[in-house]
């Protein structure tokens, strides 16, 4: 009998010894997993963190210690001076052309991707590859044309000449098509049998339905129209009234020669982050879902 219990407890033995064995794997594993994260998250946030350091730094001290997080004699000089340059303006500007190429993105990209999605018209391929082709073009090489373009039709040094070229994105249209195509057709059929034109369907029960890919639209105009600094020196190449930031900010940059004012330039760039930062985290989850269900077809 004790021989029984005994040839019993040995397998249970070696089941625990083990578990013990995979519950440590499983710990060291997370463990390596997280500190790989943490790393890799510690080096995407030491720019924007010695950004925030330098700027609260003296002049000297940023010149001499720059990679130092913690100044020796915090001091908000830069961010004072601030007032005394067009900032105010060039973020006016910033957020007029962003809030605008935004919104005429959200509608014109989401109109071409669901009439390329859904709609059936002659030559629907050739112009969905015409495209996909256009995200092949390097911006510079568009510089020049643009440049041309805008100097015939008269919109240079207007706020038309800064947000009409950039209300339509190439890349925003293929989101949005492959968004519009992870939807069943099955409610597009329903609303058509209860008498819903395509502009009626497209506007109250897909539009709604896509909400996840048109934050992610949002997030990614956002980001690329307020960090945009090639079209606005094209677009308005004379008129400093009609600055953006990024553009006032090189401009800033240049003016100084050799002797630039690092935590000024650093103070202003972090003001630039901000705006972006609370949009990308306040919409986060809907961003990832949004990119996500593009990528997918259903």
């Amino acid at each position: 009998m004790t021989a029984q219990l005994q040839q019993r407890r040995a397998p249970l033995e070696g089941r625990a010894s083990v578990h013990g064995q995979s519950t440590g794997y499983r710990i060291a594993k997370r463990v390596l997993g997280y500190g790989i994260l943490i790393f890799f998250a510690a080096l995407f946030i030491a720019p924007f963190a010695l950004a925030l350091a330098n700027s609260i730094k003296s002049r000297p001290e940023a010149l001499a210690s720059p990679l130092s997080l913690i100044p020796a004699d915090p001091t908000l000089r830069a961010y004072e001076e601030m007032a005394g340059t067009d900032i105010a303006r060039w973020t006016m500007n910033s957020v007029v052309v962003t809030v605008m190429v935004t919104l005429g993105r959200l509608v014109l990209d989401s109109l071409a991707g669901y009439a390329l999605a859904r709609l059936r018209f002659p030559g629907r391929a050739a112009i969905f590859a015409l495209v996909v082709a256009v995200l092949a073009v390097p911006p510079i090489v568009l510089a020049i044309p643009r440049y041309l373009v805008l100097g015939q039709l008269g919109m240079l040094d207007t706020y038309a000449g800064l947000i009409l070229p950039l209300a339509v994105d190439a890349f925003g249209i293929f989101l949005m098509k492959t968004f519009f195509e992870s939807i069943p057709r099955e409610m597009e059929e329903a609303a058509r049998i209860d008498g819903a034109t395509i502009f009626q369907t497209y506007w109250r029960i897909i539009m709604p339905l896509a909400a996840p890919g048109l934050i992610a639209l949002t997030i990614l105009s956002f980001q690329g129209s307020w960090n945009e600094f090639l079209h606005p020196l094209i677009a308005a190449p004379s008129d400093p009234d009609l600055r953006t930031l990024p553009v006032g900010l090189a401009l800033l940059r240049g003016a100084e020669g050799q002797s630039q004012d690092f935590p000024l330039l650093l103070g202003a760039s972090v003001l630039i982050t901000i705006p972006v930062a609370i949009v990308f985290f306040t919409f986060q989850r809907h961003f990832i879902q949004g990119v996500t269900a593009s990528a997918v077809k259903g």
